[in-house]
Formats: structure tokens, C-alpha cells, sequence
């Protein structure tokens, strides 16, 4: 009893003599999703919930044994916002479904900024939370927020005014996973369907999906294994499948987009 107390008193002594921690500026939530993204962590900040299939992240153009799960701090550009990711693996795999808001000319390659749909970004501008994250892309000027239900990835793309305004799909963008066939069908002005069927670390997989959008798009466009088709044809299915839809939109002009996977 006697050597318990003495230990006790030992550490309240030692405890006076610590420094005081910082007081958090905001929530002890603020920022969690951000541990792990640098280094050797393999993680990524983007919203998911408990045992979600949707983990609905910004996807940088780092890759091998640090951008495995398809995020890395180091980096200054997003490619786009994917719908599945891995965590502390070491191994590259997922990056379902890549969306990408764009303004001025259309382009279905990834970059460089002001020549592809890829954007620099701030970590000044980024902002993470458990089952939010948000980010401005620099160079469409656009605001980002993402979160997620079990099967759903929400957008919301805040845009600039613009005639050009436009959202990229590429079922091509893997973390790691090569392409196997993918397909997409246009229904409507509002609703694309398809699916996406990969080859890499985690095995042979199949995803479908369907993309609802809050604003009837004004016109789209699909590329076919690098080519684009006819204009107003409504699917596209091969190796290389990519698309988008176009907008005129007004300054501060919000758009929302649900995506359901299975």
C-alpha cells in the first residue's frame, strides 16, 4: 500500500511540472480524418460511416507504397473525388467512380492544371471532419463538400458563374487497379447508370452504379477507349470509358450529386 501511494504522489509531482497541452481551437474532432494522410500512414480524410461500402475521398496524383490509399498530404493537386478507398494497406486498389467539377473547355484528361480536369488545392482550404470533408479546387474555382451514407456518395459543387461549366466522370482512374470494362447510359438530362469492372491487388471486382444530378444538364458527351462518340449517343462500353455533363450556371450556383453503388 505504502509503495502505491509513494508511486501515486510521484506522479502528481511529475504532472505539475509538465508543460500545459494547447487548448484546440475547435471540436477535438476537427481535423481527426487528417491523421495518417502523410507519411507512411495510407489513409485518407475523406466521409464514410461504419462499415459504409461508400468512402467518398479526394484522390492526388501520388501513388505506390505512400499514396496507397489514394490520398497524400504532401501532394497539391486533386484529380478528382472517388467513391471507395482503402485504408493502411500498403497496396493501391478502389478509387471507384471519379467525378470532377471543371469550368472552360472540356477536357477528359487528367492534367496538367488549366489543360485537364485536375485542380491545385490548400490545405488552408480543406477542411476534414468525421463524415465531412470539404475542399476549394484553385483553379475552376469551385467549393467542394462530400459526404456519405452506407451505399451513397453526396456532392456539392458550389460553381462560379460560367457557360462552361462542367462534372467529369472517368471509370478509367484506379489507385492501383487496372481496368478490365466499363459501360455508361445516359437516362434523361439528369441520370447516368453503369458499371465498372477492375483487375489489380484486391482481385477481380464489379461496381455499379447510378449518378443522379440536382440540375438537368444542358448537353454531354462520352469517350469511348479514347474516342469520343457521335454526339447524343447515350452509352459508352469498353476498356476506357469516361464522360461529361455541361452547364451554364450562375455565380455561387450549387449543384448536388447523389451516387449509389453496389
Amino acid at each position: 500500500m505504502k509503495t502505491l501511494f509513494n508511486s501515486a504522489v510521484l506522479v502528481l509531482v511529475l504532472s505539475l511540472h509538465l508543460p500545459a497541452a494547447d487548448t484546440p481551437s475547435g471540436p477535438p474532432w476537427e481535423g481527426l480524418p487528417m491523421v495518417g494522410t502523410a507519411g507512411h500512414g495510407h489513409a485518407y480524410p475523406g466521409a464514410t460511416v461504419p462499415f459504409g461500402m461508400v468512402q467518398i475521398s479526394p484522390d492526388t496524383p501520388k501513388r505506390g507504397w505512400d499514396g496507397s490509399s489514394g490520398y497524400h498530404y504532401s501532394d497539391s493537386i486533386i484529380l478528382g473525388f472517388t467513391h471507395t478507398h482503402l485504408a493502411g494497406t500498403g497496396c493501391g486498389c478502389l478509387g471507384d467512380v471519379l467525378l470532377m467539377p471543371t469550368v472552360g473547355k472540356v477536357s477528359l484528361n487528367a492534367g496538367p492544371p488549366g489543360q485537364g480536369y485536375e485542380s491545385r488545392f490548400s490545405h488552408a482550404k480543406e477542411h476534414a471532419r468525421p463524415g465531412d470533408y470539404a475542399v476549394f479546387l484553385d483553379d475552376p474555382k469551385i467549393a467542394v463538400e462530400l459526404t456519405a451514407t452506407e451505399r451513397c456518395g453526396f456532392h456539392s459543387y458550389t460553381f462560379p458563374e460560367s457557360d462552361e461549366a462542367h462534372i467529369v466522370l472517368d471509370l478509367v482512374h484506379n489507385v492501383g487497379n487496372d481496368p478490365v470494362e466499363a459501360s455508361l447510359t445516359v437516362e434523361g438530362n439528369d441520370t447516368i447508370s453503369g458499371y465498372r469492372i477492375s483487375n489489380g491487388w484486391g482481385g477481380r471486382r464489379e461496381i455499379y452504379f447510378v449518378i443522379q444530378f440536382s440540375k438537368p444538364f444542358a448537353s454531354f458527351g462520352i469517350e469511348q477507349d479514347g474516342q469520343r462518340v457521335a454526339e447524343g449517343t447515350r452509352e459508352g462500353k469498353g476498356k476506357n470509358i469516361k464522360g461529361f455533363v455541361d452547364y451554364a450556371t450562375k455565380e455561387k450556383e450549387r449543384v448536388l450529386v447523389k451516387v449509389g453503388i453496389s
